[in-house]
């Protein structure tokens, strides 16, 4: 297997970051849906939505960045992610979405690559949470 020195990750297109974000964090709402005891495919996939969605994903690393939860070096891959020229942007969202979402997805590929499994727990914990208990809308 071809490994990539931290040096190599931290060169990577913003996109390739997401890419790999976007494998990570599905896989782990997945696993999060099955251990919760949701097992039946239409409430797996009803339930997957809120937490993966372009939407979800850009409120999530909002709150995030406006919290301060994002060290300085993950806050600078949001914005290359945020940034970053996709050349498309799906139907059912709207750019700065889905550019805050390319964004969250790139901070998870990013840790992720670099090995930082606690980190990226962290933020994958902190990502549940905020879907599952969302805060009163003027306390944002």
């Amino acid at each position: 297997m071809y490994t990539l020195r931290d040096q190599d990750v931290k060169q990577l297109n913003a996109l390739a970051l997401a890419y790999m974000g976007d494998a990570v964090y599905e896989q782990a709402i997945r696993e999060h849906l099955l251990r919760s005891g949701r097992v039946k495919p239409q409430v797996l996939h009803r339930e997957a939505t809120r937490y993966v969605s372009a939407k979800s994903q850009a409120a999530i690393i909002k709150d995030m960045e406006q919290s301060g939860f994002l060290s300085e070096e993950e806050a600078a891959v949001l914005r290359r992610g945020r940034n970053a020229k996709s050349g498309s942007v799906p139907k059912n969202t709207d750019v700065v979405t889905y550019n805050y979402s390319s964004g969250f997805e790139a901070v998870i590929g990013f840790l992720h690559l670099l090995g930082r499994k606690e980190r990226v727990e962290e933020l994958i914990e902190a990502s549940i949470r905020f879907v599952e208990q969302p805060k009163e809308e003027g306390s944002r």
